[in-house]
């Protein structure tokens, strides 16, 4: 049984992400990102069949692990960019920093003024991380680890529907501010959606998505610990 649980979980998985790829290639339409639609057609399968996490987490978890090799292929597009990240690296280091204390600012300014309890708000701090990374700084803080997970993937489905309307509407052309605006804010999640707009985009996106993981690692504490 449990053999029959990986082999449904994996083949499932797939087939209705490549289903909503499909779907998506028809119409493109922000909201109907494969990675946004995926998921929710998943959860709502294992909510109606009554279907623990955990059983199909036995075959959804050698799919998880996929995502290391796929972390790693992102160095192709970033090694064939790479005169970008010399030509544009004072400004690539200190927009990502502005982008990570402004991003810490505005969530806990926005929270405290509904007087959300502090263990939520450090809860939603580091919300702009990947996710693994996320969660151990959320713990060190003093936030609940499994929400913060949560709320990484609504900040990266987030990015991945409405960044390409900011983009248009803020008539944002460059593709060092579309990468640096989603790797810094939306993680993998948005960094998927950058594949749409080229290999500079992703490039960028990626280096974005690993130093803001690393800086908001050392200024998350800090921020935490001053302010809150």
């Amino acid at each position: 049984m449990g053999r029959m649980n990986i082999i449904l979980s994996i083949i499932s998985t797939i087939v209705v992400y490549l289903l909503m790829a499909k779907v998506y290639k028809r119409f493109n339409y922000p909201f109907l990102l494969p990675v946004v639609t995926a998921s929710i057609i998943i959860i709502v399968g294992l909510l109606v069949l009554n279907i623990p996490y955990e059983v199909y987490m036995e075959g959804g978890k050698w799919l998880q692990h996929l995502l290391g090799p796929a972390i790693v292929g992102l160095a192709y597009p970033l090694y064939n960019q790479r005169h970008l990240l010399v030509k544009y690296k004072y400004s690539i280091i200190s927009g990502l920093f502005i982008a990570m204390i402004s991003g810490l600012i505005s969530v806990y300014v926005f929270l405290a003024l509904f007087n959300i309890e502090k263990e939520l708000i450090l809860t939603a701090l580091p919300k702009s991380l990947t996710t693994p990374i996320a969660m151990q700084v959320s713990e060190t803080i003093g936030g609940i680890a499994p929400l913060t997970a949560a709320l990484v993937m609504v900040a990266g489905f987030t990015g991945a529907i409405l960044g390409p309307s900011v983009f248009k509407l803020a008539k944002i052309n460059s593709s060092i501010s579309r990468g640096m605006a989603m790797g810094s804010a939306s993680h993998g999640v948005g960094i998927s959606k950058l594949i749409e707009y080229g290999e500079e985009d992703l490039s960028i996106g990626s280096v974005s998505m690993s130093l803001s993981a690393i800086i908001g690692a050392v200024i998350c504490p800090i921020f935490a610990l001053l302010i809150i």
